[in-house]
């Protein structure tokens, strides 16, 4: 991809990432998708463009006292990443 075909995908996505109609699944979906996989509770859940794609980021604390980022694609409802924080 060339700069100038990136920084017209990126100026697209900026104007319209935050557009329900863009997403497949909710946020409340997102937290129960996140919360099967790190059961305990959500202290953070937010959309956001990473990489290309539209992502939900969500922070949960365990009973032990953990912190971890579960990030989901807002598309797909697919698992991206875990990482203990």
């Amino acid at each position: 991809m060339t700069h100038q075909n990136h920084e017209r995908q990126d100026q697209y996505w900026a104007n319209h990432w935050q557009n329900p109609q863009y997403r497949r699944i909710t946020m409340d979906q997102a937290m129960a998708i996140a919360l099967q996989r790190v059961p305990g509770q959500v202290v953070k859940a937010e959309l956001d463009y990473d990489d290309g794609m539209l992502i939900y980021e969500i922070d949960i604390r365990t009973a032990e006292g953990q912190k971890y980022e579960v990030k989901i694609d807002a598309n797909t409802g697919v698992i991206l990443r875990v990482k203990l924080d």
